[in-house]
């Protein structure tokens, strides 16, 4: 059965918000989170993952597919495979392009995603509905905790299987959430060039360990997160604004290192903030943040 106009419309603006979210995910400090918060599925992905259940596989040996059916039919599956694909389709097509431009045009490239995150979180705060001090301190801490959360510097862990399982539960976590880079979670525990390098040489151990904890830590994250959206909405919207703002000192830092982000950058900055206010304007106009 073919889709309808606008299911076609509403997967394609879905595969789309995936290839941006993949993008951004190879970047230090720029998390895939973000870009989900910004485009407007941000609580249907939370939900979508929060939803797996890993009962399904006891179902699954047990051969109660019954359950398993009532399992996965709680799953929005068409969201999250076509999300994936686009993700996935970023990570193959698009890292050398990214690394390309954060070798070459470092300063350039991070003041444009500082601009977009900035733009973006003003955005998400004016979202919140009769904000009041609790939101406020909310939005404080979560700055907070970004702004340390950026200042960590290097661990020097070793590359064991351990060793990495752990860094892709960390780092996992980490993407789901706006404003903290799962990539950068990955530089922090040393891991970051040993990865690209596994991918490079297609190191299946070594992969397969990355992704069996990032698929451990994203179960069990997700749904706790889920939950406090769904309970405490304001405040979390507001925590996690704050998680982008303190945490985007990863980007001027970085961008700092590699030459001048004022005289440099300030062009990409603005059109950073273009962009987010362009998308605004067209989610209010048209509806285009709808998922």
């Amino acid at each position: 059965m073919s889709l309808r106009p606008d299911g076609l419309r509403e997967y394609t603006g879905i595969y789309l918000r995936g290839l941006a979210m993949g993008a951004c995910d190879i970047i230090p400090g720029v998390s895939g989170g973000t870009i989900a918060l910004i485009t407007g599925i941000y609580e249907r992905l939370v939900g979508a993952i929060g939803s797996i259940d890993p009962a399904m596989v006891k179902h699954l040996v047990k051969g109660d597919f019954r359950s398993l059916r009532a399992d996965i039919e709680k799953i929005d599956i068409p969201f999250l495979v076509v999300l994936l694909a686009g993700i996935g389709t970023a990570f193959l097509l698009m890292s050398g392009v990214i690394l390309s431009l954060l070798t070459n045009h470092a300063v350039e490239t991070y003041s444009f995603f500082l601009g977009l995150i900035i733009a973006s979180a003003v955005a998400i705060f004016l979202e919140i509905r009769s904000p009041n001090a609790a939101t406020v301190a909310f939005l404080a801490v979560g700055a907070v905790a970004g702004y340390l959360l950026g200042g960590l510097g290097h661990l020097d862990l070793g590359h064991s299987l351990p060793v990495l399982f752990f860094t892709g539960m960390a780092a996992l976590c980490a993407m789901i959430l706006p404003g903290i880079s799962g990539a950068y979670i990955t530089l922090v525990l040393n891991q970051y060039e040993f990865m690209l390098a596994a991918l490079r040489s297609f190191m299946l151990p070594e992969i397969l360990a990355y992704i069996a904890g990032g698929v451990a830590g994203l179960l069990l994250f997700t749904k706790a997160l889920k939950y406090l959206l769904a309970a405490h909405h304001a405040a979390m919207l507001a925590l996690l604004t704050g998680l982008m703002l303190g945490s985007s000192r990863m980007l001027w830092e970085r961008g700092a290192a590699a030459g001048d982000m004022l005289a440099g950058g300030w062009l990409f900055f603005i059109a950073g903030l273009v962009v987010i206010g362009a998308f605004e304007y067209a989610k209010r106009r048209y509806g285009a943040g709808t998922a």
